[in-house]
């Protein structure tokens, strides 16, 4: 069970944090999830009471170093933590942070901290881009610390902009990211992949048979998105085009939308056009009818129940491909996936190395499925093919959170890109 620090500051997100404490404490490989440790300050506590983040945590909360002086808490909690989260960090705390203060439990409990810590900010659009707070901002991440762009959307009152906190869901997945992968911290408060436009496929594309009917696939774009996440968290300005997806857009990213294959791939297209680096994570469909009814295809009134329907299907185009043909700065990098009924890994491996000389990507990401494997799970398995890898070695197997397998994936294109 790991050990989490919830740090919350004085802001009206201070909501938030009482959901994002439960998605702490009932998530993690562990059934009974992480043990979750609160500390808010003094201005918090005007916005949710001690009372609530006691019974949520089921640990005494305190504001200040003098309570429990004996068991010097502002050390010991810093010191026992496997992850501090602070979320909302307000601009005072960013600022208090950033001075190495030390004037409360909080600021006491992030100087001696040694584990990856993370900052979510939430404030008035005017004060995240003040000048004073991007250089707290810098200043944190220079010192290793992941501070998470804020979401754009409503603020208080009738405000609205960047500023806002990113959901609970997503504060909680990048918490458990970094715990499941210390690594994750220290680029993402490099942003090594800052300045680079990424562009993310998700989804699967529907190919309609009438106007109520569709041929499609079991993609639920989570891959896609986790994508997205790390990317954005690495500091790049992603494009998500996502087909048929219905999960909330992950914030920092221009999502674009997509029905068909055909309308995946000129969005696609659009987007890659200067890209660095371009994920075919999407399961776009190899096949659409040859036609499109005008009206809801009706059973046979005849009395043979054994009746069928015929569809004449046509080939769709292959996305990748084009995208491979239409690139003209070398530099960028085409990641294809690859989803195969594969009985054995050295069977996957094949067929991923086939596809990847058809496709003439510089990656491929292979995944085995069928039997519940992949498709709408949180977690996968994939093996990386390309880049300098040996053709002759078997590249590894890979398995975890969708969300740690895709910084695995970025890291493999960003090593790609080096080395051009």
């Amino acid at each position: 069970m790991s050990r989490i620090l919830l740090g919350v500051s004085g802001g009206i997100a201070a909501y938030k944090a009482a959901e994002l404490l439960r998605r702490l404490k009932e998530s993690g490989d562990q059934a009974e999830g992480h043990d979750v440790t609160v500390v808010p300050t003094e201005a918090a506590l005007r916005f949710v009471g001690a009372p609530t983040w006691e019974a949520l945590s089921g640990h005494p909360v305190s504001t200040d170093v003098f309570t429990e002086v004996d068991s010097v808490r502002h050390v010991s909690l810093g010191r026992r933590a496997d992850l501090v989260i602070v979320a909302p960090a307000t601009a005072d705390l960013l600022a208090r942070a950033a001075a190495g203060r030390a004037d409360d439990l909080l600021t006491g409990c992030l100087l001696t901290a040694t584990c990856p810590v993370i900052f979510a900010p939430a404030m008035h659009t005017e004060m995240w881009r003040h000048p004073a707070t991007q250089h707290n901002v810098s200043t944190l991440r220079h010192r290793g610390a992941v501070v998470v762009d804020p979401a754009s959307g409503r603020l208080t009152g009738a405000d609205s902009g960047p500023g806002r906190l990113p959901e609970p869901e997503e504060l909680a997945t990048i918490a458990r990211t970094v715990l499941a992968g210390p690594a994750i911290a220290a680029a993402a408060a490099r942003r090594d992949l800052a300045g680079l436009r990424i562009v993310i496929s998700a989804g699967g594309t529907h190919e309609p048979l009438d106007p109520v009917r569709f041929i499609g696939n079991a993609s639920s774009g989570r891959m896609g998105w986790a994508l997205a996440r790390a990317a954005v968290l690495r500091g790049a300005d992603v494009a998500l085009v996502a087909a048929n997806v219905t999960l909330p857009d992950p914030a920092g990213t221009e999502v674009r939308t997509a029905t068909t294959t055909r309308e995946l791939e000129e969005q696609v297209g659009k987007a890659a056009d200067g890209a660095d680096i371009v994920v075919m994570a999407a399961a776009p469909a190899d096949f659409r009818p040859a036609s499109e009814q005008p009206s809801k295809i009706k059973k046979s009134s005849s009395a043979d129940a054994d009746q069928g329907l015929e569809l004449s299907l046509v080939q769709n185009p292959d996305i990748l491909a084009g995208l491979v043909r239409a690139r003209t700065d070398q530099r960028q990098v085409l990641v294809g996936f690859a989803a195969e009924t594969a009985d054995t890994p050295e069977q996957l491996i094949s067929l991923g190395r086939d596809k990847l000389a058809r496709k003439g990507c510089d990656l491929l990401v292979l995944n085995a499925v069928g039997h519940g494997r992949v498709f709408g799970r949180a977690d996968s398995e994939i093996r990386i093919i390309g880049g300098s890898a040996d053709e002759s070695e078997t590249p590894p197997a890979l398995a975890g959170s969708k969300e740690l397998l895709a910084h695995h994936i970025l890291d493999a294109a960003l090593q790609v890109r080096s080395e051009r």
